[in-house]
Parts: C-alpha cells; structure tokens; sequence
C-alpha cells in the first residue's frame, strides 16, 4: 500500500487474546510504513488499543472525542443521515456489487450508489464486491476491499 494509506482491521474470526495479538503486530508495521489503523470494534477499545480511529454504524461513533477518525458505515439513505448527524469523517457505502460474504444479497449498482453517496456531508468510500476493475466502472476513487485484492474473486 503507497505511504499514507490505512486499513481497517476486523479479524472477527478470532478469539480476543488472539485477535489483540495480531493487531498489535499489524499496528507495528502500519506505523512504520506510515499507515492509519482503524479498528472494527468499540470507540472506547480503539482507544484502548491505540488504533488510529474507529469503524462501525454510525450510532457507535463517539462525536463529542474527536481524537481518532470515525468511519461510518451506510447501506441507505438513513444511515447515511444518520452518518451526517453524528459528524462521520467517512461513510462506508455497501454493498455496491455482489459480494462473496452476502452472496445472493441485494447490491445497490453503480447509479444507486452516486445517488446515495450525493446526499453525505463526509467523504464516501464504495465498498462490497470493489476491486480495481469494478472501481473503473464506478467511476469512484475512493475505494475499500475486503476479497477485492485477492486474484480469487473477480
């Protein structure tokens, strides 16, 4: 990842002592090649762990602290409201495409998601089923994967 960047860390799959372990290693590394670390969890835990910022809905963002980025989470127009009001730094916006973690689940499409994405105060990162290709056919530059890296899953 180019200097600057960041990633958010969920690893939900693993128990806690095991799942801190691990962040800590990855929050070694992303410190010294200059990477923001956010945490999938509590705002309090983040803090706790020393992550960069918080990720989750927006009603777990804690506005009032604004010593680490919150990023929001939005599937509809009033999460994303919701995102505005709370003061999010950015919105997740999902899933856009079909995705391998909620197969047969309803996507939003490129057109839905411009329209969604109008209506946030905050910067908005596509999500679900985004990889380089589906980000040129949306057009967007602001980007998050989870599978989308991987050469596995188109």
């Amino acid at each position: 990842m180019p200097r600057g960047s960041g990633f958010i860390y969920r690893h939900y799959h693993l128990d806690d002592p095991d799942r801190w372990a691990r962040f800590q290693e990855l929050l070694r590394v992303a410190r010294g090649c200059g990477h923001m670390i956010i945490l999938a969890d509590s705002a309090l835990t983040a803090r706790e762990w020393g992550a960069d910022g918080v990720y989750g809905h927006a009603r777990s963002l804690c506005p009032r602290r604004r010593d680490m980025v919150h990023l929001a989470t939005a599937h509809d127009l009033h999460e994303i409201g919701l995102a505005n009001r709370l003061g999010a730094d950015a919105v997740l916006l999902s899933p856009v495409f079909r995705t391998r973690s909620h197969p047969g689940g309803e996507v939003l499409g490129p057109a839905r998601f411009r329209l969604l994405a109008r209506h946030a105060r905050a910067p908005v990162i596509a999500l679900g089923g985004m990889n380089a290709h589906n980000a040129r056919v949306l057009g967007w530059l602001r980007w998050a994967a989870i599978d989308g890296l991987s050469s596995q899953f188109p």
